[in-house]
């Protein structure tokens, strides 16, 4: 992930990665196990009563019942498997990237990253590779290392974050929680994207000078009081020495 161009200078950069794409399952939650709540002596203390629930989809119902009209969005579970993995990078993924891909811009690698789970296509998989022949794109599975989620901006920073937004919704069944996360997608500032991925760079910086290890405390940049004072993080830079490092261990291994 770092820009070859820089390498050899004193203070390496990494590369913007407008190319990468994660992606990542989700498990959104109800309700928290804890949560902390600010109340006045005469206020009620807030009731807890939903549960955790599990993952979730939705299929429409195909018969009329008692308690529904035909075509109502009926909520039921789906199993994550290889094929409705394959089916949304094909019906959801690929749509997308060909919908907001600059077109000035079409000669360029994309890479798909995400994790290692057993129900992820492989980057072979030939039913990917023939969608994305059918484009005029670049497309490319991309693995990222094991045991390291905090490599994938889903699992640093995203998904908490919207977790924390839908909680704030206070959603009481199941539909209001789908709502409430697709809302909260959709309104998502762009720009707290963007800072994610500094943090990600950040996060490669620590990794290296743990030997490629996880044994590293998060790093906190400040980003916003940055941004408050007028200033910017743009771009994570490192010390050539700590690249030079790292590439020999790498060579060691």
């Amino acid at each position: 992930m770092m820009d070859e161009h820089s390498i050899s200078t004193p203070y390496p950069r990494f590369k913007s990665m407008n190319n990468m794409v994660h992606i990542d399952e989700k498990w959104y939650d109800m309700t928290r196990v804890k949560n902390t709540y600010y109340v006045l002596p005469e206020e009620p203390e807030p009731e807890h009563t939903v549960s955790n629930t599990n993952s979730i989809g939705k299929t429409k119902a195909q018969w009329k019942s008692q308690n529904r009209d035909r075509g109502t969005i009926e909520v039921k579970p789906v199993k994550v498997t290889s094929h409705v993995c394959r089916e949304y990078l094909i019906n959801k993924v690929i749509p997308a990237i060909q919908d907001k891909w600059p077109n000035d811009d079409e000669g360029t690698t994309i890479f798909i990253q995400r994790d290692n789970a057993k129900p992820h296509v492989l980057p072979n998989d030939e039913g990917f590779r023939e969608v994305v022949e059918q484009t005029d794109l670049d497309i490319r599975l991309l693995q990222q290392p094991p045991n390291s989620p905090e490599f994938n901006v889903l699992d640093l920073c995203f998904h908490r974050s919207l977790q924390s937004l839908t909680d704030c919704r206070a959603p009481m069944n199941i539909r209001e929680l789908i709502q409430g996360v697709e809302e909260e997608f959709e309104n998502y500032d762009a720009h707290k994207l963007f800072k994610s991925f500094i943090t990600l760079q950040a996060v490669m910086v620590r990794v290296m000078e743990d030997q490629g290890g996880n044994s590293y405390k998060m790093p906190h940049l400040h980003k916003d009081r940055l941004q408050n004072a007028g200033e910017e993080i743009i771009g994570v830079y490192c010390s050539a020495e700590l690249i030079t490092d790292t590439v020999a261990i790498l060579e060691q291994g």
